[in-house]
């Protein structure tokens, strides 16, 4: 498990499942003046775009993600007043139900808090570089970028 930097955030891409709260402790143990902890986990659903998923498989590029989720971190970081941000991405086969993506963030404030975290995950879903595949009865396919993703990006343009 890696720890809360000094800037109190950390961006880990692994296989392995993660304990929400054992993160969420650690996170909210770097800073003592944290009100608020928000979080968002993710999971695999076992239908998608009226298929029924038997499996997502997760790639990405190792380094420039986690880059990329630094740097999707350090715009929240501008706009809201956080203490810390987490962010645990899951890569590999994935069974429907399993956790996929944790985010997480703190701060003095619940508001704060909320907007950085729904901002890190809009980004994430449409800035991050990872693929998913997903296994259906007939057979393997790539998911495509939502429309409803980057729309979700548009209320941050203001």
């Amino acid at each position: 498990m890696a720890a809360i930097g000094q800037e109190g955030s950390a961006v880990r891409v692994q296989q392995q499942d993660f304990d929400l709260s054992t993160e969420l402790a650690q996170l909210r143990a770097a800073q003592p003046g944290v009100g608020a902890i928000v979080s968002f986990v993710g999971t695999v659903r076992d239908l998608n775009e009226g298929a029924s998923v038997a499996e997502m498989e997760l790639e990405h590029y190792p380094g420039m993600t986690e880059q990329s989720i630094q740097r999707i971190i350090e715009q929240a970081r501008a706009r809201w007043d956080i203490f810390g941000a987490l962010v645990i991405h899951r890569v590999g086969p994935l069974k429907p139900m399993e956790q996929i993506v944790l985010v997480a963030v703190t701060a003095a404030h619940r508001g704060e808090a909320f907007a950085a975290c729904e901002f890190i995950i809009d980004y994430l879903k449409t800035e991050a570089p990872f693929w998913k595949k997903e296994q259906t009865p007939e057979g393997g396919r790539w998911v495509d970028a939502r429309v409803s993703d980057d729309v979700a990006l548009e209320k941050w343009a203001r």
